[in-house]
């Protein structure tokens, strides 16, 4: 028999091989991507590395896989369009894990992400004590529901006669809050002051104003007494005012509507998309409603029914409420032969949650209220059990919201998978991350269009010895001041107790820069956003979305449009509508878009370039004026870099100039909101703020998305910020953020009921010199390094 080859031609395939990606700003990039290995991708923010990882490679693979369905399934999918590449070889199925936070249904909870729910569920319908029914029985989504009613044969031997049916449905659901576990309530001091009358201003809903048309409403109905103190009214006046149904009166001879005031707010503002409102009126709604658990189950979601069925003493209520860590041993202890694949399922699933650093987590945890990094790492959970192979993992920044403690675990799940034969592709800043890269890819040299082009490929130690941006700044360390600030005053934090916080008393200090840290979980977020929004002068910057469309742009969410279409109007004599994409000067071709969607049924819509207006979605009158020799499309096609340099003076120049302290020089004015990255969605509303004087600001991990030579260019603005007057105060694990506080608080010793302590207050170098916490570890390696 011929001996055979040592090559075979199925291994010329161990290669992703990309040639002329074009998506976004990449400038038809070429890369050759090993499989089965560890690649992390770098770059500065905007330079294109998800461009071309999710934007080509990712969305490839998932168009590939969704073809592979029949058509009949496919018009029930979501239609993904070719990316703009000339070829893509050798990619295997992708799956996609980034930090997109998972859905804010008030329904789903940690438990139902991750599957957990259900298998408890399973459990607690064999082993439960009493029985109470199946599975669906211990659901808080399923209402228990009865019926009867008469029926009539349509067809058979009896066809015509009629019976009597009856159906029975046992569900989980608290019936009084419809399985969310909490109701909301209106605070009645919130909408008026009871001390005062109606002509007196007593009314304090945005918008009624004493002599304005709402409050003259109820002050000339004849049902109240306008001169009279809310207070002193009697049961039916404040009935009348309060709760009375709509009412046709007459004032100052018009026929108009009277309605009280708590069904009329709710209409008009409790009712309304929150974050379509106007942010005065946000703010209102945020005091004047309040969410309390419900106090018929106790927060848990369950009826009683659901809530009585136990297992050694403990409900399934009890279970979801457990953390993780405490599950994991309980469930140890529950053992049945009758359901040993499932609890061996349950104990496997349990244990990965704490295998990724989230054991400090609840399965009744809302979904909606985890962070991006914990919204990653739960949909890591699934995947770590698999006993797939050869599959492309897709990871955009796993370490966020990781204490410098926790990435070396996430660093073993990562060459875990890679181990496994599968191929892991990672978005990342971090150096402990790329240390373990088998290959880099380093996207450059700049962000926008001064980027989209591979500067190195290669190992570590080519990196490293490169002329990059990245590879000069790999081993670049952020060192100790060498004085710090002296506080101005404090902000008093007294007997804070949200989620895992044990009374925690503290001063935050002002007019200087205060960096709260610890492991993920130990309770920063809880102790700061938990206390200090609301009080006068914070301004809360994170990275939670922006509301916006397809039309929305840094230019329309800063205001500076405005600004821009004022000096159009002015330069031409004309109206500022006229140069509104969403308004007068929309091309009528394409309604302002600039593109003309095509939809193909089960296959994706095509988008392609207005012919009319060229893409630009202006029409062709708009586009005749200009400003300093550019019309209105060119202008909106600048980065705010070369933004500033065309408009010099004005309120547009002063918000550009923020955009570009905050490291948005890149982004183009007309650029769409929906492309931006958490952290480059938190450094724009920074931008937005930055305008206030003596304010304090909270910042949530803004390094987020930040490359290491931004890291610095942080640094300088948080530093201007604090010398304008301010007061910063940022929740953080980056070292070199650490490091360059003036004010250090280490919330600790661990994550979840481990945590919720101060550990440790003072300046960086006395926690390097004396501390013993695991942020005191981590930054003494840090600045010694």
């Amino acid at each position: 028999m011929a001996a055979a080859s040592d090559d075979h031609i199925a291994d010329a395939h161990d290669t992703i091989r990309v040639r002329g990606a074009r998506a976004n700003n990449l400038t038809g990039v070429d890369v050759d991507i090993p499989k089965r290995r560890l690649t992390v991708f770098t770059g500065v923010s905007g330079s294109g590395k998800s461009s071309l990882v999710f934007g080509t490679i990712a969305a490839e693979s998932r168009r590939l896989i969704n073809e592979t369905y029949p058509t009949f399934i496919q018009q029930f999918m979501a239609q993904i369009g070719r990316p703009d590449v000339d070829a893509l070889e050798n990619i295997s199925p992708a799956i996609i894990v980034d930090q997109e936070r998972m859905g804010a249904n008030a329904r789903s909870t940690v438990g139902t992400a991750t599957d957990v729910h259900a298998m408890l569920r399973i459990l607690f319908s064999r082993l439960g004590q009493p029985f109470v029914g199946s599975p669906q029985a211990f659901s808080f989504n399923v209402p228990s529901v009865s019926g009867a009613g008469a029926v009539t044969i349509a067809v058979g031997k009896d066809k015509g006669k009629k019976e009597r049916r009856s159906f029975e449905i046992t569900g989980g659901m608290c019936p009084n809050c419809e399985g969310l576990g909490e109701v909301s309530d209106i605070d009645l001091d919130e909408l008026f002051d009871r001390s005062k009358s109606l002509a007196g201003g007593a009314i304090s809903v945005p918008g009624y104003s004493p002599d304005g048309w709402m409050v003259r409403g109820y002050s000339e109905s004849g049902l109240l007494d306008a001169e009279k103190p809310i207070g002193e009214y009697s049961e039916r006046e404040l009935q009348d005012f309060l709760y009375k149904e709509p009412t046709k009166v007459k004032i100052q001879g018009i026929n108009m509507t009277y309605e009280g005031l708590v069904p009329k707010v709710t209409k008009s503002m409790l009712q309304k998309d929150r974050d379509a409102l106007q942010p005065h009126v946000r703010a209102f709604v945020d005091r004047a409603v309040k969410f309390m658990p419900c106090p018929e189950c106790d927060g848990t979601r369950l009826n009683e029914g659901a809530r009585s069925s136990k297992i050694q003493g403990v409900s399934i209520a009890d279970a979801a409420a457990m953390q993780i860590t405490d599950l994991a041993a309980w469930l140890a202890t529950v053992d049945s032969p009758e359901v040993a694949p499932l609890i061996d399922a349950l104990r496997s699933a349990v244990s990965s949650f704490v295998d990724i650093g989230l054991g400090y987590l609840s399965l009744d945890r809302s979904s909606g209220t985890l962070s991006g990094g914990e919204a990653q790492r739960t949909k890591m959970i699934r995947h770590l059990g698999s006993s797939l192979t050869d599959v492309t993992y897709v990871f955009d920044e796993p370490t966020a919201g990781l204490h410098p403690h926790d990435i070396q675990r996430m660093n073993r799940l990562l060459e875990g998978l890679r181990d496994k034969g599968n191929t892991v592709l990672v978005v990342e800043h971090k150096p402990e991350v790329i240390e373990i890269a088998d290959h880099v890819v380093d996207l450059g040299p700049r962000a926008g269009r001064g980027g989209g082009r591979i500067g190195f490929t290669g190992d570590v130690a080519g990196l490293r010895a490169s002329d990059t941006l990245t590879g000069r700044h790999l081993d670049h360390r952020a060192r100790l001041k060498d004085a710090v600030r002296v506080r101005t005053g404090a902000l008093a934090i007294r007997g804070a107790d949200q989620h895992n916080l044990k009374k925690v008393d503290v001063d935050v200090p002002t007019g200087i820069l205060t960096v709260v840290t610890g492991v993920a979980g130990s309770g920063k977020s809880s102790l700061i956003h938990g206390n200090l929004p609301g009080r006068t002068g914070v301004i809360v910057v994170d990275q939670s979305p922006i509301t916006g469309n397809r039309r929305s742009s840094p230019a329309t969410y800063t205001g500076m449009l405005d600004a821009i279409r004022s000096a159009f109007a002015k330069a031409n004599g004309v109206k500022p509508a006229l140069f509104s994409a969403n308004s007068q000067g929309a091309c009528p071709a394409c309604k302002g878009l600039g593109v003309i969607v095509t939809k193909l049924g089960i296959t994706a819509s095509v988008e392609t370039p207005c012919d009319l207006c060229e893409g630009t979605g202006f029409s062709a009158e708009v586009l005749e004026y200009t400003l300093n020799g550019k019309n209105i499309a060119e202008v909106l096609a600048l980065s705010a870099a070369e933004a500033a340099e065309f408009f010099t003076s004005g309120p547009a120049r002063a918000t550009l100039g923020r955009l570009i302290d905050v490291g948005l020089g890149y982004l183009t004015l007309g650029q769409a909101l929906n492309t931006l990255s958490g952290g480059e969605r938190q450094r724009l509303k920074l931008a937005i703020s930055m305008a206030n004087t003596g304010a304090v600001y909270v910042l949530d991990e803004p390094t987020t998305g930040l490359h290491l030579a931004d890291v610095d260019n942080l640094l300088a603005l948080l530093d201007r910020l604090v010398d304008a007057g301010n007061t910063v105060i940022v929740i953080e694990h980056h070292q070199a953020v650490m490091a360059h506080a003036d004010w250090l608080i280490d919330i600790g010793p661990g994550a979840g009921h481990d945590g919720g302590r101060v550990v440790f207050e003072g300046t960086p170098a006395q926690l390097v010199a004396d501390g013993d916490t695991l942020t005191a570890q981590h930054l003494r390696r840090y600045v010694s390094s």
